[in-house]
């Protein structure tokens, strides 16, 4: 009888979710802030996020061919880097600079330190934080979200001539004028590609929790925290919360798996954590915005948030 039984490690359950499934879901919850980015600011959009797609999937192929690696394009991770890397860029932003910030997101933050799963930082984040240190003129060079001046981004070879405040920096030099409540939401706004319309990123994110992709902990609190604050600080906490990149980084960058904590009690100190940073970087930094720089921040705190809300085996001892 005992020769029949089959002895394996564990897991001895499987459900059927792959990273090639929770990637894909994680692409067309996208999907929605990539039709809001090609309305507001015109066709060159969709050429950044291709451009973007493409040289993080060819980038990460071509690594691992090099280094005698398995292939790992096939299970989307590549592409979903790509394309939230070209939703918080600039539509005019050079397709160099874009083709770069792939490459550094692709290879020098995921591959060298392992590949999916082996990360300390989400790869986007880390490369958009270097593209602001290393292009910052282009980075914030932002325009009005308009189909002409879009097209027009494309042939014009001066990108400041069309330079468009977003509602952040209209906060920070205390501007009378801002765009209305209604605008901020739909998406009729200065920004990157893909954070102007909460709308749109909030049916992704919507999709994702359907889904059980990701949970409402660090989004909740993320964006909760920022409002907070913001209302506390004498701030304007429904602009604070519906401008910048704060619904498209606590939607689809603070719940990387690989660089966020699995509880719900880390996912919550987390999203408070992001917050927190964000507010202190719009209220006291020289930075109109700050999501990008706290969900770094936070990434690198990520080994200590585990460690901290790990729950205790039953029948462990604490220690």
């Amino acid at each position: 009888m005992a020769k029949n039984l089959t002895v394996s490690v564990s897991p001895h359950l499987h459900d059927g979710v792959t990273t090639q499934s929770i990637m894909r879901d994680v692409l067309l919850a996208m999907l929605p802030a990539v039709a809001a980015s090609v309305v507001f600011f015109g066709p060159r959009a969709l050429l950044v996020e291709a451009l973007c797609v493409a040289v993080a999937v060819v980038c990460e192929w071509a690594f691992e061919k090099i280094c005698k690696r398995p292939v790992t394009v096939s299970d989307l991770s590549a592409a979903v880097t790509g394309l939230l890397l070209a939703l918080n860029l600039p539509v005019g932003i050079p397709l160099w600079q874009a083709a770069f910030g792939s490459f550094v997101a692709i290879v020098m933050v995921k591959q060298m330190f392992g590949g999916i799963g082996f990360n300390f930082a989400n790869p986007a984040i880390t490369a958009r934080v270097i593209m602001l240190v290393a292009f910052s003129g282009t980075m914030t060079a932002w325009v009005e979200p308009n189909l002409a001046q879009a097209v027009e981004a494309v042939s014009s070879s001066t990108v400041d001539a069309m330079s468009y405040a977003t509602p952040l920096a209209l906060l920070k030099q205390g501007s009378d004028w801002l765009p209305s409540l209604g605008e901020m939401f739909l998406g009729a706004r200065g920004g990157s590609l893909g954070e102007t319309s909460c709308l749109a990123l909030l049916l992704g994110g919507l999709y994702l929790i359907a889904r059980k992709v990701i949970t409402w902990h660090t989004p909740v609190a993320f964006i909760a925290t920022v409002g907070v604050l913001s209302a506390l600080l004498g701030q304007q906490p429904l602009y604070q919360m519906m401008a910048g990149g704060l619904f498209i980084g606590a939607i689809f960058m603070a719940t990387d798996y690989t660089t966020s904590p699995p509880t719900p009690a880390g996912k919550l100190i987390f999203g408070f954590g992001c917050g927190l940073i964000t507010v202190a970087i719009r209220v006291w930094g020289n930075y109109p915005e700050g999501v990008s720089f706290s969900i770094l921040l936070m990434n690198i705190l990520n080994p200590y948030i585990c460690a901290w809300t790990q729950p205790k085996p039953l029948g462990g001892v604490k220690e």
